[in-house]
C-alpha cells in the first residue's frame, strides 16, 4: 500500500521520516506551493510532488493520505480524501469541534474506509507497558493523574499556534496529550472543570484543567504556549505509582514503582506499522483507539475551552 502526505511542515517531515523507517511506501506530496512540495519529495526521495491537496487525492496510486495541515483544515481535507476513497490518518487534535469530528467519522464509516487520529502515544510500547502494570493491580486503584505539557512560543497573530483560523491554542494543540492520557486510563470524566487566559486572537494562551470521576479519582493537567512546564505525566495508585518522563507524549522511559523501564525512540513508526496493519485486515477504525475514543476526547475538549470562553464553530 502506498502513501500520500498532505501538507510539508514540521510535523510532516518527523512523521514521513518514520514511515520510512517503518519500511513504508510513500509516493506523493501535496503542499499550496509546489515548490515546496518539490523541496520535500526531493529531500525524502518522494516520487510524485503537486501543489494542491486535490491533486494528490486525484492520484489513483495513492491508498492512504497522512493529513498534516494545522486543525483548522482537518474536517475540509479528511472529508475530500474520505469522497476521494483514500484511507486517512489525521493529525490530533482531530478537529475544531466534535460536530465536524461527528462528520468526518461518519463519512468514513459511510464510506467503509479507514479513518484514526494521529494519537501516536497509544501506540507507544512503554505505554502499552504501563496498561499492563496497571491491570496487573502493580500500583493498586489509580486516583490520580497529573500531567503538564507547555512551553513558551513568540506570540504572532499570524503564527499557526496562535491564528484561530487555524485551530491555534494551547488546549488543543498542547492539551490533547494530557487530556488524551488521563482518557486513556480513567475513562471520561463526570465533571470537566477549566481556567485559563486568552491572547489577543481568542484563543487560550494557557490552561488548567481538572478532570472529576464519580469514585473520586481525578485529573490536574496543564498546558501552556506562555510557559515552559516541561511535559512529565504521573499516575497515582493506591499501592504505588508510575512517571511517565519527559516527553509524556513518546517517552522512552517509565518508572512504575521505581524501576525504570526503557526503550529506544522508534518515534512515530509503530503508529505507521498499526495503520497499515488496521487496512490490510480491512478495519475502519483501530482498536487501540477508536472513533469514539476520539470522540470522547473532542468532548473534553470542547467543554474546557467553552469554560475559557473559546469557540471554533464559527472558523470553517
Amino acid at each position: 500500500m502506498t502513501w500520500g502526505v498532505i501538507a510539508t511542515g514540521g510535523i510532516a517531515h518527523a512523521v514521513t521520516a518514520d514511515m520510512l523507517k517503518a519500511g513504508a511506501t510513500v509516493l506523493a506530496v501535496s503542499s499550496r506551493d509546489i515548490a515546496k512540495a518539490q523541496k520535500f519529495a526531493e529531500h525524502f526521495g518522494i516520487e510524485r510532488a503537486y501543489g494542491d491537496y486535490h491533486d494528490l487525492l486525484a492520484d489513483p496510486d495513492v491508498d492512504i493520505v497522512y493529513v498534516a495541515t494545522p486543525h483548522g483544515q482537518h474536517h475540509e481535507v479528511v472529508l475530500a480524501a474520505l469522497d476521494a476513497g483514500k484511507h486517512v490518518l489525521c493529525e490530533k487534535a482531530f478537529a475544531l469541534t466534535v460536530a465536524d469530528a461527528e462528520e468526518m467519522i461518519e463519512r468514513a464509516r459511510s464510506k467503509n474506509l479507514f479513518l484514526m487520529e494521529a494519537m501516536w502515544t497509544r501506540f507507544n510500547p512503554l505505554i502499552r507497558k504501563v496498561h499492563e502494570a496497571i491491570d496487573a493491580g502493580e500500583i493498586g486503584e489509580v486516583r490520580m493523574i497529573r500531567a503538564d505539557f507547555g512551553f513558551r512560543h513568540a506570540f504572532s497573530d499570524t503564527d499557526r499556534l496562535w491564528a484561530k483560523e487555524a485551530g491555534g491554542g494551547a488546549t488543543l494543540d498542547l492539551g490533547v496529550y494530557p487530556v488524551a492520557l488521563t482518557h486513556q486510563f480513567l475513562g471520561v470524566p463526570k465533571h470537566v472543570h477549566a481556567h485559563g487566559s486568552l491572547a489577543p486572537t481568542e484563543v487560550d494562551a494557557d490552561a488548567g484543567i481538572f478532570l472529576a470521576y464519580d469514585n473520586g479519582a481525578h485529573a490536574l493537567l496543564s498546558c501552556s504556549l506562555v510557559a515552559n512546564t516541561g511535559a512529565r505525566a504521573e499516575i497515582v495508585g493506591t499501592l504505588g505509582r508510575i512517571e511517565l518522563v519527559d516527553p509524556m507524549f513518546n517517552p522512552t522511559a517509565v518508572v512504575i514503582n521505581g524501576v525504570e523501564h526503557a526503550i529506544e525512540d522508534e518515534g512515530y513508526q509503530h503508529q505507521i506499522r498499526a495503520v497499515e496493519e488496521c487496512v490490510a485486515a480491512g478495519l475502519t477504525e483501530s482498536p487501540r483507539i477508536t472513533w469514539e475514543n476520539t470522540l470522547e476526547v473532542m468532548r473534553t475538549l470542547e467543554e474546557a475551552l467553552r469554560q475559557m470562553g473559546v469557540s471554533y464553530a464559527s472558523v470553517k
